[in-house]
């Protein structure tokens, strides 16, 4: 049957309907696809509740957004700059501190491992970066991204012990923007600190002041990257090493001498940029406040003020540096360390280096504990390298405020232990954590602390992280001190950063102490654990006349600093005092020469007298006051 005219115009009208609305269904999609901000581009400017905020787009919020948006929970990346990839894009540090297990393989993978893919190998095109960071988030229909957006402060509840949401300046408007669920993926904690978690700044809790060197990349151009490569590849030493994209090494640098005692350039690191121009890690400036803009920003000047004198010296002591010329800086410093929260379990030191396994296991670390410069009167040391340890998921969650996960280098690790977790491989892994657990939480109707106290929770969450990828496989390794019986003893002082065993984890616990040695030993003990009561140095240096340290002399010594000087004067008693711990009599009689097991022995026996064998002060542990505009 022939259709009639009528039944014709119509097939034809919805004919043509059908394409109009297919091409304003594209006109939308197209611009939100091009933009880093995910498939919800255009929902920006309008929704105001999601079910995960993740705040900052450094590479461990990426981690958390996607993990998050992956799980089902519709989620914020907000970040304050143009772009995503932070530290990596912006700070260019281009090349990444790998984690590597026991049998050489890498231990953290999941989304972490998509971007190592995505860019290509562990020294990477910056520019190639911030792509792979873009996709990853464009590829989450649920995750909604605001840049250039300004974080004000978190919304709390009138209670102040629970995190609504944040506040923030878009385009000039402020608004109020509701998160079941906040993760902090700032650099510094920020929303952490603003919200009244308790942190401390620094080495603080070791009982030092100011923090590790910070530094500014160098971009260079007219390097000839082969004649590069072949001098490291024949120059024999074998500190220095190459890869197809990286080259470090060059300790020529070291003899470079700088226009002001705040900045010193050490061996390079050299990292390749797809337009032929190198990335340069060596610039260290000290004395930098890494919570304060007005000190990142001199910082910053006084290095671009001394990057071109550092070229021309490039140019005439290192091979392939001839015509090398000088292009500018990273915008941003590399800060190595600013605060560190308190969560519901603190990794510590021992921890890392006695390689241990938690049953909360949310990811794994591996690299040396390295700890920079903090001055040009030191070139930093390495406090031991682990064979692998794991990441709690107690770590990411902070003391006193709920609803709130904290990822990256600001995360619950000491000082110490933040020499190694504060590397980007463990960020991201830990915020691939953070986002998959908000969204569990979230499911199951549990707050983030009743999911990292409760077992079944915690399993259920890391079957999710395994289900995307993570490698979380228990583990149980032996130590370098396993067995030794002063092992008790440098699990008292090496928190303090008081003893360091170098990459090789040789603590030399059989060589002999000099007098000058034990008494810094134990005068940084006592001091960075805030004993007030030391007497003069001078009457403890009388103690220990002559070449060599005695175990009697030792024991004076250290009764002297309990007696508060007041037995310095009484002469060697024959009697032990009855503060020696059973290891430490045991051992007492071994030689008449002070070992340095023996040195660490005694000293911790008489800290652990004093009371100052665990934790920092009180006095350090900082707590925010909370704004009332920040309650809701």
């Amino acid at each position: 049957m022939r259709e009639s005219l009528r039944e014709v115009a119509g097939r034809r009208f919805w004919a043509r309907s059908k394409s109009l609305l297919a091409a304003l269904a594209l006109f939308l999609l197209v611009p939100a696809l091009a933009a880093p901000r995910g498939v919800n581009y255009w929902m920006r400017a309008t929704r105001d509740w999601f079910d995960v905020i993740v705040v900052g787009g450094e590479p461990e919020g990426v981690a958390a957004a996607v993990a998050a948006a992956r799980s089902g929970a519709w989620t914020l990346l907000v970040e304050p700059r143009d772009g995503l990839g932070g530290l990596m894009t912006y700070g260019m540090l281009n090349s990444i501190d790998m984690n590597w297990g026991p049998d050489g393989s890498i231990v953290t993978k999941g989304i972490f491992q998509e971007f190592l893919d995505g860019v290509q190998g562990d020294s990477f095109d910056v520019a190639r970066a911030r792509r792979v960071f873009n996709r990853l988030v464009r590829r989450e229909w649920r995750l909604v991204t605001l840049l250039e957006t300004e974080v004000l402060g978190p919304v709390l509840s009138r209670e102040a012990n629970t995190i609504l949401g944040i506040r923030v300046r878009q385009d000039g408007r402020e608004r109020t923007i509701l998160g079941a669920r906040v993760v902090d993926a700032t650099q510094d904690a920020d929303i952490a600190a603003a919200s009244g978690v308790p942190y401390t700044i620094n080495a603080e809790d070791r009982g030092l002041k100011g923090g590790m060197a910070a530094t500014l990349v160098l971009h260079v151009g007219g390097v000839d990257w082969q004649e590069v490569i072949r001098a490291v590849k024949n120059d024999g030493d074998p500190e220095t090493g190459f890869t197809k994209t990286s080259v470090w090494g060059f300790k020529e640098m070291l003899g470079y001498k700088s226009s002001t005692p705040r900045i010193r350039v050490r061996a390079p690191n050299i990292g390749l940029q797809q337009d032929g121009t190198v990335l340069i890690n060596a610039v260290q400036v000290f004395y930098v406040d890494g919570l304060d803009p007005a000190s990142r920003a001199e910082a910053m000047e006084l290095v671009k003020a001394e990057a071109p004198r550092i070229v021309d010296y490039m140019r005439d002591k290192l091979p392939g540096f001839g015509q090398a010329f000088f292009i500018g800086t990273a915008p941003e410093l590399y800060i190595r360390e600013s605060r560190h929260i308190l969560g519901e379990y603190q990794l510590t030191i021992n921890d890392v280096l006695e390689n241990r396994d938690f049953p909360d296991r949310i990811g794994f670390g591996s690299y040396p504990v390295d700890i920079q410069a903090t001055g040009p009167d030191n070139w930093g040391w390495a406090v031991g390298r682990p064979a692998m340890y794991s990441i709690p998921f107690r770590s990411l969650v902070p003391l006193k405020v709920d609803n709130l996960l904290v990822v990256g280098r600001a995360a619950s690790f000491t000082s110490l232990a933040a020499g190694s977790a504060r590397v980007i491989p463990v960020g991201m892994v830990s915020g691939q954590a953070a986002g998959v657990a908000a969204a569990y939480s979230l499911r199951e109707g549990i707050t983030l602390r009743e999911l990292a106290l409760n077992p079944d929770h915690v399993s259920r969450l890391q079957e999710r992280l395994k289900a995307q990828g993570a490698y979380l496989k228990p583990f149980t390794l032996s130590h370098p001190l396993e067995g030794h019986w002063a092992i008790d003893a440098v699990r008292v002082l090496r928190p303090l950063g008081i003893i360091s065993a170098g990459y090789k984890n040789d603590y030399q616990l059989d060589q002999f102490v000099s007098p000058k040695s034990f008494l810094n030993l134990t005068w940084e003990a006592f001091k960075r654990r805030g004993y007030d009561r030391l007497p003069e140095r001078r009457l403890l240096e009388e103690l220990l006349a002559g070449e060599t340290v005695t175990p009697r002399q030792a024991v004076l010594v250290l009764q002297a600093i309990l007696d508060s000087g007041q037995q310095v004067a009484g002469g060697e008693k024959e009697e032990l005092p009855s503060w020696l711990g059973e290891a430490s009599r045991a051992h007492l009689g071994d030689g008449e020469k002070l070992t340095r097991a023996l040195a660490y022995s005694l000293v911790a026996d008489a800290l652990t007298t004093a009371g100052l064998a665990q934790g920092p002060p009180e006095s350090v542990i900082r707590v925010n006051a909370v704004p009332q505009s920040s309650l809701l």
